[in-house]
């Protein structure tokens, strides 16, 4: 189980940080938009991969984001708090989704 004030809360945290890091990295992303082979015949394709990967990308940079943002509000002591009804996040949430910034109740609410 993972408390918002438990060393395991930033060890998750962190663990998913490196994950999303290693995957950008993997990727290519360098603040480009990543590489593909010059020697590529089909352009067609190329542009399909480089939509993909950039699609990857940015959903990998949002969890990055996520993370940062979490870990962030970990040092403010603010870890574990809904940012919309200021209600504490569950527990079981929290183990799930280290980075969780809403309560089930605001996510479900959001959709």
């Amino acid at each position: 189980m993972v408390h918002a004030e438990s060393p395991a809360a930033r060890a998750a945290l962190e663990s998913e940080r490196s994950r999303v890091n290693e995957q950008l990295a993997h990727l290519g992303h360098d603040g480009a938009n990543g590489t593909f082979d010059e020697g590529f015949a089909d352009i067609g394709q190329v542009t399909a991969e480089r939509g993909e990967v950039d699609a990857i990308v940015g959903s990998l940079l949002e969890t990055l984001h996520d993370v940062e943002h979490a870990l962030a509000k970990l040092d403010d002591g603010n870890f574990g708090t809904c940012e919309d009804c200021h209600q504490a996040i569950g527990s079981a949430r929290l183990e799930a989704m280290p980075a969780a910034r809403f309560c089930i109740d605001c996510a479900s609410a959001k959709r």
